[in-house]
């Protein structure tokens, strides 16, 4: 695999296509991601299991005398071009959707009225994620595109910035806001990408620690533990080739399990007379799960979902948050994988039981990893497509995913493109300033 040496080569010969001088750019590194456990969690305060992978985005990006902002794939051999001024972002189910999105809401919160304008940048990227496989490929073009506009324009030198983002973990909260159109403290919300989403790739990417699992909790984002990683341990994903892009075809059927989520909180507070701002706040309010659902069930005629499919959300996300999480990450820690293995097949059954967000491709990847002995596997990301992990033996990941790779092809030969690739836990996103 190209080291991240010879991948920012690469992006800065496709600076010079346009027409751009590499010698004072600004140099971002920025990984896919492994949710581990933590499916459809965050965005209702909820808790993930996290971890980035050794694949991801090279960025290189020179600033321009203007407020152009011009950014070229080299892989699609595509280029965008906007402006750093509050607009509409470009049109939902191309990747330009993503940096236009970062490009205006940073103009709408920190160029309008400052004291010095922003700056625009040509801007040139190469990555090898699989596009649309869950691994959040288009969280990381937000948080590049964000590095690379605030490195040039120095953002974090502004009042009006380190005043609000005072670390990563606000970073990662305001830039999960960017992409879903929500406002941020005093940072007034734009168009978002059309996603009822959270932070928790961000947050991956930007508060990784190599070598380990981070869990979190959201809303706020808060760390809770580092779980290291044992090193006779690695990683194999299988991209199932089965696209998963949430501003794409998969949109509805993403949004729709945030909505239920939506809806069971607002049936709670008008049960209680609350006003509880998520999930994870209306469960410890109730105090039991139990409590949670018999108050809402008695909202749900006013809402567009059934008492069972309210219900139903309400018991995946407090079992995979409050049971599910803690238990994988003891577990991890006192390398019990025999407990963990059960663990992990159990949050994989909710997802496809009462999320119903899995294809015949993921739930056959997990259920096959574990036939050829993972220790644990599962399916993440949104759901709809997308990729699986499975955790195995570092002496047995070759051999693992050759047999992997092999029953898939013969189950699924119309997935051609599906991606099959090894990757142990990473570092987080890296700047390297001229």
């Amino acid at each position: 695999m190209t080291s991240i040496t010879d991948r920012l080569r690469e992006a800065e010969r496709s600076l010079a296509s346009l027409g751009a001088s590499a010698d004072h750019a600004v140099r971002v590194w920025v990984p896919g991601r492994i949710e581990f456990l933590g499916k459809h969690t965050d965005y209702a305060g909820g808790r993930s299991l996290l971890c980035t992978i050794e694949r991801g985005f090279c960025f290189v990006a020179a600033p321009r005398g203007d407020d152009v902002v011009r950014i070229h794939d080299a892989r699609l051999g595509e280029t965008i071009e906007t402006r750093l001024q509050p607009d509409s972002p470009g049109a939902p189910g191309h990747w330009g959707a993503y940096p236009n999105t970062v490009v205006h809401r940073l103009a709408a919160n920190f160029g309008i009225g400052g004291s010095v304008g922003l700056v625009g940048a040509d801007v040139a990227f190469v990555s090898n994620l699989p596009i649309a496989a869950g691994i959040s490929s288009s969280s990381a073009l937000v948080v590049g595109t964000y590095l690379v506009l605030a490195a040039v324009n120095r953002l974090a030198e502004r009042r009006e910035f380190s005043e609000i983002i005072t670390g990563n973990d606000a970073l990662a909260e305001y830039l999960g806001a960017v992409e879903n159109g929500l406002t941020y403290r005093s940072l007034t919300g734009e168009h978002g990408v059309g996603t009822f989403g959270g932070s928790e790739d961000h947050t991956a990417m930007l508060c990784a620690e190599p070598g380990a699992l981070v869990q979190y909790s959201f809303c706020p984002v808060r760390r809770e533990r580092v779980i290291p990683l044992d090193p006779n341990l690695t990683f194999v994903i299988a991209a199932s080739g089965v696209v998963a892009e949430k501003t794409g075809g998969a949109l509805a059927s993403y949004n729709r399990v945030a909505s239920l989520a939506k809806a069971s909180l607002a049936a709670w507070n008008r049960a209680t007379g609350s006003d509880d701002a998520t999930l994870a706040d209306a469960l410890r309010s109730a105090g039991n799960v139990d409590a949670l659902v018999f108050a809402i069930e008695s909202m749900a005629p006013l809402s567009d979902y059934s008492p069972s499919e309210l219900a139903e959300r309400v018991r995946q996300f407090a079992i995979e948050s409050e049971r599910l999480i803690p238990a994988a990450g003891d577990a991890l820690q006192a390398r019990r994988y025999d407990v963990l293995g059960e663990i992990v097949d159990r949050s994989m059954h909710n997802a496809v039981e009462m999320l119903h967000n899995q294809t015949p491709e993921t739930i056959f990847l997990a259920e096959q990893a574990r036939s050829l002995g993972a220790i644990a596997s599962s399916a993440f990301g949104a759901g709809f497509g997308g990729s699986v992990w499975a955790l195995v033996g570092r002496q047995d990941a070759a051999p693992f995913l050759a047999a992997w790779q092999a029953e898939y092809s013969a189950r699924f030969p119309a997935r051609p493109n599906a991606e099959f690739f090894p990757t142990a836990p990473s570092i987080p996103a890296a700047i390297f300033r001229p």
